[in-house]
């Protein structure tokens, strides 16, 4: 077959991209078009996305890959984020940033009118301040007059599908994330959403992915799993059933593909989630922080005249001692912007541990913690789905911290298999291919992405000492 172009949009919490995606009816080759920052602004208190600057990116990017002759674009984003439309189709408002303060103890509040077992059973998925519907329910409690004029919702790469063909959707494995949609009936929690006094009337049908949607300067516009973690996940080169996948980046979505939602008590107490996927699909997995706080640290000593590469970060770790203690990667005082170093400094001493004093001792610390946490979060989701896991897929641009990959298969005893890097890229475009009918299924897919180079495994090491740190975190 002649050879085929598609472009995939990506955004994540650091930067965007967009790439082009050759297909010869074999193999995959990518190309960068256009590379930008994704900043966020403190207006008076509030952290906002600069989504104009991310619009004018995407659409230079775009205009690069014209020459290409691409068959079709599709965008992925990261989650839970959103923008209200006024009767006009106009964008009201900024897009908050997850991260902002404006949903501390908004769970509580939700929970006084809505149980938290009741919206789990109503929407499984695990329960973070950050998600959609405490968003919104910051938004009810101060009578946002947003929400009074609000005529359409859309999440963060729904609002950019509108921008380039006018159709308001929401796509159905981002929707999932908001925690506002019921996966088992496919279709937005109308009656909790109404008690909780959100207006149901602005949510739009929501599609699966492959949806094509329309045109963009007469480039069809297909919906990917619009969600970049659902993109990352069917990139997964997965040839043994028995996987387990690692999307890691500023937050390591960990988790298993099933074929249906686990939604009973033992998902509830394990505060899993359950979002959608490709071919009917779902992702059972866990939210951890990630590499979001090396990140932080990394950015406290460069404001402190201490510019650090993330290289340099991941060579002083691997030259500090091993296993000196852990911590809660999940704690509530790691989610917000700050100086991560001394928090985790806090932390250790609060909890009698030895206390990490250089830039390497912490770096260390944080991606130990790191493993040990998935070895957790995996052994739950395996008694969940009653599933055993003998290999790790570690995809996104975590899968480069050779350190953390290591780490893991000493965590987990299992082995690990890092990449492809461009996996949500990957996984947008192998969406997109599906739905033209140049690939049959998600299966078809993943053989041709088993053999990009650049994959790398790990082993499991020095199991006795690992097993040991992660007997005393359980007793912690």
């Amino acid at each position: 077959m002649a050879s085929k172009t598609v472009l995939a949009i990506d955004l994540g919490a650091e930067s965007g991209r967009v790439m082009a995606v050759h297909f010869d009816g074999a193999s995959l080759k990518l190309e960068e078009l256009h590379r930008f920052s994704n900043p966020v602004t403190d207006v008076r208190g509030t952290l906002y996305w600069d989504f104009l600057h991310l619009w004018r990116s995407i659409q230079h990017g775009i205009e690069k890959g014209k020459a290409l002759n691409p068959a079709s674009l599709g965008v992925d984003t990261w989650a839970v984020d959103f923008g209200l439309l006024d009767s006009h189709g106009d964008l009201i408002g900024g897009i908050v940033q997850y991260r902002d303060r404006r949903t501390d103890g908004m769970m509580e509040r939700v929970f006084e009118i809505v149980p938290r077992a009741e919206i789990f059973a109503q929407t499984g998925i695990q329960f973070m301040q950050l998600n959609t519907l405490y968003q919104l329910m910051s938004m009810v409690l101060v009578n946002s007059p947003q929400l009074e004029i609000a005529s359409t919702f859309l999440t963060v790469p729904d609002l950019l599908n509108y921008w380039m063909t006018g159709e308001k959707v929401c796509e159905f494995s981002n929707a999932t994330t908001t925690q506002m949609v019921n996966p088992l009936r496919g279709s937005w929690a109308a009656d909790m959403l109404n008690r909780l006094g959100m207006p149901t009337n602005i949510l739009p049908e929501i599609v699966p992915p492959g949806t094509k949607l329309g045109s963009y300067n007469g480039i069809p516009v297909i919906a990917p799993a619009t969600h970049d973690t659902g993109s990352a996940v069917a990139a997964v080169p997965a040839t043994n059933p028995n996987f387990a996948y690692i999307s890691s980046g500023t937050w390591s979505l960990v988790g298993l593909e099933i074929d249906a939602p686990i939604v009973n008590e033992a998902a509830l107490q394990a505060n899993v989630t359950n979002e959608g996927g490709v071919n009917d699909t779902y992702r059972l997995l866990k939210n951890v922080m990630g590499l979001w706080i090396v990140q932080q640290c990394r950015a406290t000593w460069a404001a402190q005249g201490r510019d650090y590469s993330y290289a340099e970060l991941v060579s002083l770790a691997e030259q500090s001692p091993q296993l000196q203690g852990f911590i809660d990667v999940d704690d509530d005082r790691f989610l917000h912007a700050g100086d991560h170093p001394n928090l985790l400094q806090q932390w250790c001493a609060e909890h009698g541990q030895i206390v990490p004093q250089t830039a390497g001792a912490i770096v260390r610390r944080v991606l130990e913690s790191l493993a040990l946490k998935y070895r957790a979060v995996l052994e739950r989701l395996s008694q969940i789905a009653d599933r055993k896991v003998e290999v790790i897929y570690v995809v996104g641009g975590g899968s480069q911290n050779h350190l953390l990959n290591q780490f893991t298969a000493n965590a987990t005893g299992c082995t690990v298999i890092a990449g492809p890097v461009e996996a949500t890229v990957i996984g947008n475009a192998a969406v997109q291919l599906i739905a033209q009918g140049e690939l049959r299924d998600i299966n078809e897919a993943r053989q041709i992405i088993a053999r990009i180079e650049g994959q790398t495994v790990y082993q499991p090491q020095n199991r006795t000492a690992w097993d040991q740190a992660y007997s005393t975190m359980q007793q912690l």
